[in-house]
């Protein structure tokens, strides 16, 4: 019997997730102030499998919000970063995203992360 070797969700495959990260400026009643808009050096942080304990990588997103996390083999993802949360005990609350990739070489568009000033 031949068993093939499968890979864990990782680095050293061909695929990529990328996507943006929309500001929302609020006051402390809750209410947004200005418009939202793409961030810039906001981190991004990815956990491959569904280890929920730690993150294994993050990205600071570039001038226009954007980020991209390339060499991904096939599994499933969580994405995440932190967002305001008055209510909170530390005052940041995380917003995830879940993406799995099922082919090599695929691009791995995700909505928008929005998160709160």
């Amino acid at each position: 019997m031949i068993t093939a070797c499968t890979k864990e969700p990782g680095q050293g495959g061909t695929s990529s997730i990328n996507g943006k990260v929309q500001v929302y400026n609020i006051n402390s009643f809750g209410d947004t102030i200005g418009e939202p808009f793409y961030g810039m050096d906001e981190d991004v942080y990815i956990i491959y499998g569904e280890n929920d304990d730690t993150y294994d990588d993050k990205f600071a997103t570039s001038f226009d919000g954007s980020f991209r996390f390339d060499y991904l083999t096939p599994g499933k993802y969580t994405l995440f970063a932190y967002s305001r949360c008055d209510l909170c005990n530390d005052e940041l609350t995380v917003v995830k995203k879940t993406v799995e990739i099922t082919a090599n070489k695929s691009e791995n568009p995700i909505s928008d992360i929005i998160i709160l000033k």
